[in-house]
């Protein structure tokens, strides 16, 4: 014990209702610690709660996704289509919810606007945005790696009279319903072509009068393939439900893929082309993540890729002048977030679609009207921004977070974070994060590698809880070992030469600039492998008492 110790609320408090959240709350209930749940909005769901934005689906095959060890829900859902659609896996959400019983542990419509460790008591004193204060011993954070909504800055976006809203905040009615909103006639802008506008553009191409993509930087976009999956399909995938887990473990993603074996340099040009047909021919990831070994690691074999891609743009863009737009040409292929897509670059073959390309005339601000550009004014009647999110560490960022001695764990994180399996930072005791920076789940199958996660932190507090133990903080070697291992396994690769969004980016006051990777690119199997070690030799890195 130690002394002076406070008894606390609870013994842990979990942040988020998410897919991963709502599963961790599940195990430390039914593991007999008490536990309570934060969520700002409305219901569960997560990620699929506040991103109801047509076109939104799943990129990760549907029967891959999560909740593998919990009964009721897998393997007795019946999946709708291979990637399935927002309000699908908001009811799937829901539907787990309701078989874990879950929402009566929770508080929803309320946010954590701080978190205060309080060295003398050895809690988390948690204070709420409705001003009530909780205590626990363990804070844990699953609030998700895309979840803080990222605004641009560009002056007079309050001063737009047309609708105007981010992509993960999309109008809803009375009921909480996404609002169908009819774009036919009307002038439609969209700020952002990554994963969230290239499935936006497509549907409001349909029906817009005129479509205006404001885009800065283009990305590698390959066909979605989403298809029905009949009953027949169904019946298949369920019996083999065990393999499939057992599959996802060992691939480094988590996602239904292999790597090839070869190296794409050492393969004969038609054979490699038509490998990368067959790739490209198929639904998901595939071409990303079952491509050659040497994909990420070698810049020739790379550009291989990067070509086959570009060249299928050029088939599918009738304009070439725009179809060059919209090829990349300042990071390589799966350096970045590949968005799944589709009827993507047909959409600019319409008459009424119009690339604007940012890069070469910057905003300038947004007026009562529309859009000014540093060489035109487009008149808008609704301006959608799918401008991202601030990744991983963004939403931490927005709770005042102190640890030992009141140090702010943004100042903490200010140069990148720093942490031990990603899942503690020293000077934060009894602080966890889920899906957080470098621990393995922000670059996965979130579905499978947050909720085996989950399952990790829950043994570890069973254990501490059986041991009478009730303080771990990773030691100073151990965090330093971990984090210098993140960043150089990163630079090693030619992810470090694209700003994507698991990269962090700092200019010191003297100008100096500072890019940390926010992900563990060390494979699934991998990390699990180096955490249970740490659980097997009662938790070797942590400093216990």
């Amino acid at each position: 014990m130690i002394t002076g110790e406070l008894v606390p609320d609870f013994d842990a408090v979990v942040i988020g209702a998410g897919v991963t959240g709502m599963y961790q709350t599940h195990l430390l209930d039914q593991s007999g610690l008490s536990v309570c749940g934060i969520e700002a909005g409305a219901d569960v769901g997560g990620t699929w709660y506040w991103n109801r934005y047509p076109g939104c689906r799943l990129d990760t095959e549907s029967y891959a996704y999560g909740y593998f060890a919990l009964k009721g829900i897998i393997p007795d859902w019946e999946w709708q289509e291979r990637f399935a659609s927002q309000p699908e896996m908001l009811r799937y959400a829901n539907c787990a919810a309701d078989a874990m019983d879950v929402r009566k542990l929770y508080r929803f419509n309320t946010k954590v606007v701080a978190a205060h460790y309080q060295d003398a008591g050895n809690v988390w004193q948690v204070t709420l945005d409705s001003g009530d204060v909780l205590t626990c011993r363990h804070l844990i954070s699953a609030t998700g790696p895309l979840s803080a909504t990222r605004m641009p800055d560009i002056k007079g976006i309050d001063a737009f009279q047309g609708e105007s809203f981010h992509s993960s905040r999309w109008p809803v009615d009375a009921d909480g319903l996404p609002r169908d909103i009819d774009f036919a006639g009307k002038r439609v802008g969209i700020i952002g072509t990554g994963a969230t506008g290239v499935q936006i553009i497509p549907i409001v191409a349909e029906s817009a009068g005129e479509l205006f993509v404001f885009q800065r930087s283009p990305n590698w976009c390959t066909p979605l393939g989403n298809t029905p999956i009949s009953k027949d399909e169904m019946a298949v995938i369920r019996k083999r439900y065990p393999n499939i887990l057992e599959y996802v473990k060992v691939t480094d993603t988590a996602f239904p893929y292999h790597r090839d074996h070869r190296k794409a340099i050492d393969v004969p040009a038609e054979e490699r082309e038509a490998f990368f047909e067959d790739l490209y021919n198929q639904p998901g990831y595939g071409i990303w993540l079952s491509g050659f070994r040497d994909l990420l690691v070698n810049k020739d074999s790379n550009k291989f890729l990067a070509d086959f891609v570009a060249g299928k743009i050029r088939q599918r863009v009738r304009d070439q002048g725009i179809a060059e737009k919209l090829i990349p040409t300042d990071h390589p292929f799966g350096g970045k977030r590949v968005p799944m897509e589709t009827n993507y670059y047909e959409a600019y073959n319409k008459d009424t679609v119009h690339l604007v390309d940012i890069r070469e005339a910057p905003i300038v601000e947004i007026t009562a009207r529309g859009i000014r550009t540093a060489d035109a004014f487009y008149e808008l009647d609704v301006i959608i921004f799918a401008t991202g999110f601030d990744a991983v560490t963004g939403s931490l960022d927005r709770i005042n977070i102190r640890g030992k001695q009141g140090k702010r764990l943004k100042d903490a994180w200010a140069d990148g974070p720093t942490t031990f399996l990603g899942l503690q930072a020293r000077g934060f005791p009894n602080f966890y994060t889920l899906v957080g920076p470098h621990n393995g789940s922000a670059f996965c199958n979130v579905g499978v590698c947050g909720g085996l996660q989950a399952e990790w932190v829950t043994q570890m507090l069973v254990y501490l809880t059986a041991k009478g133990l009730s303080f771990a903080e990773p030691s100073q070697a151990a965090e330093d070992e971990w984090t210098e291992s993140i960043y150089r396994d990163f630079s090693r690769t030619l992810l470090a030469e694209a700003n994507a969004w698991w990269v962090k980016t700092t200019t010191k006051p003297d100008g100096s600039v500072v890019r940390r990777t926010l992900v563990h690119v060390g494979g699934g199997p991998e990390y699990r492998k180096r955490c249970e070690q740490v659980a097997y030799h009662d938790y070797e890195g942590f400093e216990l008492a």
